[in-house]
Parts: C-alpha cells; sequence; structure tokens
C-alpha cells in the first residue's frame, strides 16, 4: 500500500546532482513529456547547475525531490517565470520505481506553496499531452483547472496529439 503523503524534501539543486540530471535528461523515454529532442553533455549540465539555476536572471529553476532516506527521486522544474504577471509554469519528474507512491503530490503540495507564499506568485501553469492521464489525474487532484486545449499540437512516431493547459489560480492573492 503506498503512503498517501510520504516524506519529501524539495532542495536547490546542486553540481554534485550532474550525473543524477544527466541520467534523467538523457532518458529519451520521458523527451516527449519534457520537449527534449537532443541529448545534453555532461559539461552542459554542470554549467547549468554552476551559472544558470536562477530563477530571477533565468526566469527558470530546478529543484531537487529527495526522500526520507536522502536519495533523490525527481526534480521540479519553475520555468518561465512572469513576476511582472505573477505567474510560473512548473514540471515535474519522478523516477520510475518511485511514481504511485505519493510523491509527486507530496513535493507539488510543497512547490505550490513555495510558489504562492515565497514567491507571491498569483497562478501556476502546466501543459500536458492529452494522453498523460497520471499528470492529468495529478494536477486536477491538486485543484488545477483545464484552461486551453491545443489541437495535433504534439508530433508523435503514431501521429499529432493535442496537448492540453491547466492553471491553478492563487485564491489568497491580494
Amino acid at each position: 500500500m503506498s503512503e498517501n503523503n510520504p516524506f519529501v524534501n524539495i532542495r536547490a539543486a546542486e553540481p554534485n546532482d550532474a550525473d543524477t540530471i544527466y541520467a534523467w535528461e538523457n532518458n529519451t523515454e520521458i523527451w516527449r513529456v519534457s520537449e527534449t529532442y537532443t541529448p545534453y553533455s555532461l559539461f552542459q549540465i554542470e554549467q547549468f547547475l554552476m551559472n544558470n539555476n536562477d530563477l530571477f536572471s533565468m526566469k527558470q529553476l530546478r529543484l531537487m525531490i529527495d526522500n526520507k532516506d536522502g536519495t533523490s527521486i525527481g526534480c521540479i522544474d519553475i520555468y518561465d517565470y512572469d513576476p511582472v504577471n505573477s505567474r510560473a509554469g512548473i514540471g515535474i519528474l519522478i523516477q520510475k520505481k518511485y511514481r504511485k507512491q505519493g510523491y509527486a503530490l507530496s513535493a507539488l503540495k510543497k512547490i505550490i506553496n513555495y510558489c504562492f507564499n515565497i514567491l507571491i506568485l498569483k497562478q501556476l501553469y502546466i501543459l500536458t499531452s492529452i494522453d498523460n492521464i497520471d499528470s492529468i489525474n495529478l494536477f486536477e487532484t491538486l485543484g488545477f483547472k483545464k484552461c486551453g486545449h491545443r489541437k495535433e499540437w504534439i508530433k508523435t512516431p503514431e501521429g499529432f496529439i493535442d496537448e492540453i493547459e491547466y492553471q491553478y489560480i492563487n485564491k489568497n492573492y491580494k
């Protein structure tokens, strides 16, 4: 039986996370959901972690998700950070063997809290393919509402599929 709300620690990505991120970024099984089309070198990832992982200058931030044992089981990205309009996109990756155990839900609750109460954002959004049912269910459980539908948006070997957009509006935003 999986835990409903397992412990997760969200932390900044460090240079010593480069090997882990390298493995994730070069896993072709997840390229479609991450919109990756070419492999990343370890050097590129190391440079990103040392120089570019800054929300305020690069408009994106990679955060690591660790379980109670300190094992990095995934990451969350805040991207398209727009402080003028008080919004950002978020994306999450959980390693396959840790999925469907409540880790994504726990991590996303923490990141929503961070985005709304520390960054003082009004809204968050996600983009996902229409066939990513696990992701859709996860974000709907958290209160994200469907707000857009792009027809035949993502090219796959089987043909084009639709992409949908969800947003979560901070009801406490002043």
